[in-house]
């Protein structure tokens, strides 16, 4: 009995805790990045956040055991502080050169392929033992939770939950178009800028404990909308829902399909996205006809 408690309450709890929180992450950080960029196909991989923690990931792998740090929080650290560093570079650009949509889209591209090329990098760089460290990190998986890292996302959530409900109303807006959002009074591009910022935290805290995961920031608020509609009053907390909901389906997938064998959930995910993710392509390519 006391095996059974210990497994529950060490294992498999912080598992389906952190399954739900990140789900909620993502899609909440999916639904405002298609909001802000206007776009029904984007993510908060768009703007090159994964690529970055999937770097500091590695980075904290390879040369990890130098820094002055608990090895346990190593790789979660890094890969924050690169998801962070990516945001500011956006931003950056963004600033650089106006905070469009299409400005964003374009930063965030030119930040995604320079992390994948200094990741890619240190992959060929690594040993065989580190490289399958890196690899397993990049697949995404809850494996590893913990209730430090349950109680770090859940505070990142709980932090930013109130800002994100504060703009439901401006962000409903937005989706009217900025020339519409401008002339009912809203600060299109400041709106765009505290969004961004949530995005990037919501992302980080969501991929530096659990690796890559991707899909459900794309996923969950096109599932949430056909549900609940377009208000963000109600679209908002759906979406959270709908992603935690979509991850923690495709985690009990992993434990069965190839039983004993546990799939990491990215790979999963991944699986169940593919198909959505196309009928999406064909259903907006319908809609502009």
């Amino acid at each position: 009995e006391v095996d059974v408690a210990t497994i529950l309450w060490q294992l498999r709890m912080p598992q389906t805790l952190m399954g739900a929180l990140v789900g909620a992450c993502l899609g909440l950080a999916g639904l405002q990045m298609q909001t802000i960029l206007g776009n029904p196909l984007a993510s908060p991989f768009t703007l090159g956040f994964s690529a970055a923690a999937g770097f500091g990931a590695a980075l904290a792998i390879m040369f990890g055991g130098s820094l002055p740090l608990p090895g346990y929080i190593v790789i979660p650290v890094c890969a924050f502080l690169m998801t962070m560093v990516a945001c500011g570079l956006v931003y950056i650009i963004a600033r650089l050169r106006s905070a469009s949509p299409e400005i964003l889209v374009l930063g965030g591209i030119t930040v995604l392929f320079f992390f994948q090329s200094v990741q890619s990098l240190l992959q060929f760089m690594a040993s065989p033992e580190v490289l399958q460290q890196i690899v397993f990190w990049l697949f995404g998986s809850l494996l590893k939770s913990t209730w430090t890292s349950v109680s770090v996302c859940a505070v990142v959530l709980l932090l930013c939950l109130p800002f994100i409900m504060k703009d439901a109303w401006a962000l409903t807006t937005l989706r009217l178009g900025d020339a519409n959002a401008r002339s009912l009074g809203l600060s299109v591009d400041r709106i765009r800028q505290r969004t961004f910022f949530m995005v990037a935290l919501l992302t980080a805290a969501a991929v530096s404990f659990v690796g890559t995961i991707g899909f459900v920031g794309l996923i969950a608020p096109h599932v949430a909308r056909l549900i609940i509609g377009s208000d963000h009053v109600y679209y908002l907390p759906f979406t959270a829902l709908s992603g935690a909901l979509l991850l923690l389906f495709a985690d009990t997938l992993g434990k069965f399909i190839l039983y004993p064998v546990n799939i990491p959930v990215g790979i999963v995910v991944s699986f169940i996205g593919v198909p959505l993710f196309l009928q999406l392509i064909f259903q907006t390519r319908k809609e502009g006809r």
